[in-house]
């Protein structure tokens, strides 16, 4: 909720302007009927300041309205939705400032027309209630945004991330290691690192770390892997060299207290994988790859292996080097999970560059689409020892749709969770620049398979991995038909 003398400024502000535009005043206008300058008649307006008695009584004279309508924190009915807002939460939900718009912006904006504004707010609401729209959600929707008008590159965390390894002796051109930064987190930031703990509990199983801030100690899982520990010391490292202090304590969360705290875990998280994997090195490799008459699949492996990094960490790491060094912008991350002998497969994570690729999340429980190699290399896990990550490769083409993608994808066991399964796919815009930029692709190169979104909503024909009807585009399907013949009828009336 609003403070209290803040939200009266704004609710006074707020009157004056109604009265002042329904009587056709203009502030300079105002301004010469009461004396009071017009700068300070907009300060008022604008809810940053508030007049003292005897200037209200020369506004409430000169505009012909009672002194007690005008201090009054009763609205009318055109400006009371607008009370409802400033007094409720969620100006102070909407991450504002991460897209430059100032709250007394947006509050000018609805007193302009009340009404209206207040419908579509309510309809945001309603749409996000009938969507199962949960907070968190709505922040890791914003946070998405924010990554995507960026093309999901930020330089000043590059350029930290540069600095912290020159200011510690870290060779960025070598693999780092967890020892390396869990000895600057000890001698530097005073930290204790415990991997007994978290064991002694049964139910954090799904957590790979907690930190208590406190005492500044690290318990840690004991059964990560190699590439998890460095992760997350790295993460740690970020939030003490950037001096973030508003932070989350566990990894996962578990709990936030607002959006900050979710984008300062993304700003730790980027800047470990700037750590990890550095760009000048990530850089060369790529271009080196890239260069290949032929596709080896080996060669990628080795690249992803001279890196102390997880597979997701990696593709996560090419959708913020690929737009900037290679220009290579129409790429979607995606992420899958599904529980063994289980129906649905879970689109847990998704990131768009440039414009919102198929496929991205639905939200009508519909069945993704089987012939997609995110899920595919799944299947495939599943149907190996899962001793090693599976992975495929594949041109998508969409049905019904111009746009075509080279989508590589890798699955894994989730270490945490019993019979979970994942995968993590990076999709390219088929387009003469990404045929340009990677030599190997070339015709026929790549297995082509045409594919839909939902099985719900595809139109492909004899479809041997459908486990759904397309009863949703034949509803459609059958809404056009009925629009025709009526159109028909009108016409042979006509």
């Amino acid at each position: 909720m609003m403070i209290e003398d803040e939200y009266i400024r704004l609710i006074f502000g707020l009157k004056l302007k109604q009265i002042r535009t329904e009587k056709n005043l203009s502030l300079f206008g105002l301004a010469k009927l009461s004396g009071l300058s017009k700068s300070y008649l907009n300060e008022i307006e604008k809810g940053k300041k508030y007049p003292k008695t005897d200037k209200i009584l020369l506004l409430s004279e000169n505009l012909e309205v009672p002194y007690d309508h005008f201090v009054s924190l009763k609205l009318d009915k055109n400006l009371a939705p607008i009370g409802e807002i400033l007094q409720s939460k969620i100006l102070k939900e909407i991450p504002l400032e991460l897209f430059g718009i100032k709250e007394n912006n947006l509050i000018d904006i609805i007193a302009n027309a009340p009404a209206k504004v207040n419908a579509f707010i309510s309809t945001i609401i309603k749409i996000a209630q009938n969507y199962n729209l949960t907070r968190e959600s709505f922040f890791l929707a914003s946070l998405r945004s924010y990554q995507e008008a960026h093309n999901n590159y930020f330089e000043d965390i590059e350029n930290d991330a540069e600095k912290f390894a020159k200011l510690y002796h870290i060779n960025l051109s070598k693999r780092i290691n967890s020892k390396d930064l869990e000895e600057i987190l000890i001698e530097e930031f005073g930290y204790k690192i415990d991997d007994k703990e978290l064991s002694k509990h049964d139910n954090l199983g799904v957590l790979r770390n907690i930190y208590i801030p406190k005492k500044k100690i690290l318990l840690i899982d004991k059964n990560i892997s190699e590439a998890q520990k460095t992760f997350i010391y790295a993460k740690e490292l970020a939030y003490n060299h950037l001096k973030i202090k508003d932070r989350l304590y566990t990894f996962p969360w578990i709990k936030f207290e607002n959006f900050d705290q979710v984008l300062n875990n993304f700003i730790a998280s980027y800047f470990a994988g700037a750590l990890i994997i550095p760009r000048k090195n990530l850089t060369e490799k790529l271009t080196n790859f890239f260069e290949l008459e032929n596709w080896r699949p080996l060669k990628l492996h080795q690249i992803i292996k001279s890196f102390n990094c997880s597979q997701e960490t990696f593709y996560q790491r090419l959708t913020n080097i690929l737009p900037k060094f290679f220009k290579i912008k129409n790429l979607f991350f995606l992420r899958f999970t599904h529980k063994e002998n289980s129906p649905e497969f879970k689109l847990s994570k998704e990131l768009h560059i440039t414009q919102q690729q198929a496929p991205h999340a639905n939200r009508k429980n519909e069945h993704y689409c089987r012939r997609w190699i995110s899920i595919k290399t799944i299947q495939d896990l599943e149907n190996s020892s899962k001793e090693r990550a599976t992975f495929g490769i594949q041109i998508s083409s969409y049905e019904n749709q111009k746009n075509e993608y080279l989508v590589l994808s890798s699955a894994t066991p989730d270490p945490f969770k019993k019979a979970i399964n994942r995968s993590v796919s990076i999709g390219m815009l088929l387009s003469p620049h990404l045929k340009k930029k990677l030599t190997f692709l070339k015709e026929n190169t790549f297995h082509k398979n045409i594919v839909g979104v939902t099985c719900e909503t595809c139109a492909v024909k004899n479809c041997t991995e459908r486990i759904a009807e397309p009863t949703r585009l034949e509803k459609e399907n059958q809404h056009k038909e009925i629009a025709k013949t009526v159109d028909n009828i009108i016409n042979s009336y006509s």
